[in-house]
């Protein structure tokens, strides 16, 4: 059985779900006696290749083209479903971040394969693998068994582990996709990235605001304990609705889904929709003044407190501990 793993990189670094998924996919792989194929598509990439080795790849596929340089959602779905059907891969792993979750379903649909979205764990029981999933906006988890000959997962970045990588080697090869116009008929053309500023959806530690800031002015504060921690900085869709900060830091259903170590709600109440994209994540603080609010519910730790006199006090702790 052979497993293909998508790992998605970017201006020549991998992203670390890239990782992520070729470890889970090394997991699943050692207990129905499998193979991980991982492809890594893009312009001159094949260099960066072998790394995926040290994470349990066997072999993988790089597909290089100046024109892939920039994501197209119907190239890149051809890529990988070509791949598939090359190498005969039976399932396929992407990540569930912004580009897994777009070309995933396309991948699908031209293997006739079913898909199963978001997963946070996958097993293997009697030869075959069940992927558990939230459901109803993070309230529940549901076991997951995909009955086509084709499977294909995508998993939610943080919560597989990759590790650290080991000495294996992989067998890195080439291969020529022939593409057409029509395969580029939606792409990407220019892609702008803030200097510096960490990706929440990639974020180990994450700090979080809300509209009970009052202001985008008040930011400041997060800004700075999520810079003293290292941290990104995430917020709430009332806050990027608002115009305080920019939609690639909201987190929630209609945002990005996170799981880092460590959450940090400053002023956020936890509407569904928020709590959908968070509740994963291994640690959870919260700050807010209403004590009935609901993001207490899923907290690990919950200060009831005004945001501007907690925040800043956190801060400076956490600078005196850490010697800044």
């Amino acid at each position: 059985m052979k497993i293909l793993a998508f790992a998605e990189q970017r201006n020549g670094q991998f992203k670390k779900t890239a990782f992520e998924i070729v470890k889970a996919a090394k997991t699943v792989a050692d207990q129905l006696n499998g193979e991980v194929i991982a492809v890594v598509i893009g312009k001159d990439i094949a260099s960066i290749a072998g790394q995926l080795g040290g994470f349990g790849a066997a072999k993988v596929i790089a597909v290089e083209d100046a024109r892939l340089e920039l994501y197209s959602t119907t190239a890149y779905s051809k890529v990988i479903a070509d791949v598939a059907t090359a190498q005969s891969a039976s399932i396929l792993m992407l990540p569930a971040s912004e580009m897994g979750k777009d070309v995933a379903p396309r991948v699908a649909v031209k293997l006739n394969g079913g898909l199963a979205a978001g997963c946070t764990m996958l097993t293997v029981e009697n030869g075959s693998v069940k992927a558990a999933r939230p459901v109803y906006a993070g309230k529940g988890l549901v076991d997951v068994v995909v009955t086509t000959s084709t499977k294909i997962f995508t998993l939610r970045p943080n919560v597989f582990t990759a590790g650290n990588s080991t000495d294996s080697s992989a067998v890195v090869e080439t291969m020529k996709i022939e593409f057409s116009d029509a395969d580029f008929s939606a792409a990407v053309k220019e892609v702008k990235a803030a200097s510096g500023k960490k990706d929440v959806a990639e974020a180990d530690i994450i700090v979080s605001g809300g509209r009970g800031l009052k202001g985008p002015e008040n930011f400041a504060m997060i800004e700075d304990l999520a810079g003293t921690l290292g941290a990104a900085v995430g917020a709430s869709r009332a806050a990027v609705d608002a115009g305080w900060r920019t939609h690639d830091e909201q987190v929630g259903q209609t945002g990005k889904t996170v799981s880092p170590s460590l959450y940090v709600a400053v002023a956020i109440s936890g509407a569904v929709q928020h709590l959908a994209g968070m509740s994963s994540s291994k640690y959870i603080v919260a700050v807010n003044k209403d004590k009935d609010a609901p993001i207490f519910s899923i907290a690990d730790y919950g200060i009831v407190g005004d945001a501007f006199e907690v925040i800043p006090a956190i801060t400076a702790e956490v600078k005196k501990l850490l010697g800044k």
